[in-house]
């Protein structure tokens, strides 16, 4: 009697582990890893948003276009994240030429604008911005420099050495530039004009906004990038900052979402892209000082940026542009004798 009683009890308790080691087994978490090529309190916030929304524990590491590039094509045999998030389509459309983006059509991309995604689902954009001039107002008055309104006004020898923007080799902010100048003036003369712009360039950073970060702190007087990050900046305190569209026409970015190709977390991933598609998603950015227009149509853009509505676009030829990256980064490099920076 005692003997079957005491059986009894090991064969419940045996079952009961089991049960709890199965429920352990199905309830195991997701988890999500991002390269965020957006401003870091941004990919913060969305990591922080999407885990709040969906339970899946979301980590991000925050680097340059380029650089994200870099590391996907290093890990492709062995993908260490599974979604990209942020920064231009430029560089998106080289890594699908690669083989190196998942094909993946959300269902909230049909609301979105074609000209704005992939048609094969490779990529879709999230927000868009408009490349212009930034100066230091206070450096302007104290050189009696003036304000420069065309491209061409940047060859001017009184802004030698205090044009800091970032390369094109590891920014797909300067990657815009770059294409934007080309096919403004053409092949050769645009590759010239590189070359004169050169002459005048003191530094070339790292990161897209690197340059308005040294203006921010009087530490040059002029450079180029995203118009939203010179409105931020302004929002920021820093008045002495002012800003300026070309008047003969400038390049836009589109912020894109993407799936890396042998994603290890591919459903995670697929949601993220879901989520981050909404307009809810999308109109987070604005509340950390992220402010560009936005891809979908629903979301709020930022007041902010409604002033820039009127700037004068290039037809920007974004797959001719990704599919040549790596050529004209080459000859850019040739041609200014520089490298990318790692710092």
């Amino acid at each position: 009697m005692k003997k079957g009683l005491v059986l009894l009890l090991v064969v419940s308790l045996l079952f009961t582990t089991m049960g709890i080691f199965a429920a352990g087994q199905t309830e195991e978490k997701q988890t999500l890893t991002i390269y965020a090529g957006m401003l870091e309190e941004h990919a913060a916030l969305a990591a922080q948003e999407f885990e709040k929304a969906t339970g899946i524990e979301t980590n991000f590491v925050r680097m340059s276009g380029g650089e994200i590039l870099a590391r996907i094509k290093a890990e492709k045999d062995n993908p260490q994240a599974s979604v990209w998030y942020g920064g231009g389509s430029l560089t998106f459309i080289e890594a699908d030429n690669l083989g190196l983006l998942e094909h993946y059509v959300s269902p909230e991309a049909a609301v979105i604008t074609d000209a704005f995604k992939d048609p094969n689902g490779a990529w879709t954009g999230i927000y868009s911005g408009y490349l212009g001039f930034e100066a230091d107002q206070e450096w302007l008055d104290e050189m009696n420099a003036p304000m420069p309104q065309t491209w061409d006004d940047l060859l001017d020898p009184i802004y030698k050495d205090e044009i800091v923007f970032a390369h094109p080799g590891s920014s797909s902010t300067a990657y815009n530039v770059l294409v934007t100048i080309l096919q403004l003036k053409g092949d050769e003369e645009g590759w010239e004009y590189l070359q004169r712009l050169n002459e005048n360039v003191r530094q070339y950073t790292k990161s897209g906004s690197g340059g308005g970060r040294m203006i921010q702190l009087h530490e040059t007087g002029i450079s180029i990038g995203y118009m939203h990050d010179a409105i931020a900046f302004k929002r920021e305190g820093y008045e002495h900052i002012t800003f300026t569209t070309p008047a003969e026409g400038t390049g836009y970015e589109i912020g894109a979402a993407a799936i890396i190709k042998g994603a290890p977390e591919l459903d995670a991933a697929k949601q993220f892209i879901d989520w981050c598609l909404t307009p809810e998603a999308q109109e987070l950015g604005q509340t950390v000082n992220a402010l560009q227009f936005l891809t979908n149509p629903n979301a709020n853009p930022p007041k902010e940026v409604l002033q820039l509505k009127d700037t004068i676009l290039i037809e920007q030829d974004d797959i001719w542009a990704g599919q040549n990256r790596s050529a004209f980064l080459e000859k850019f490099n040739m041609l200014t004798k520089t490298t990318p920076p790692t710092k």
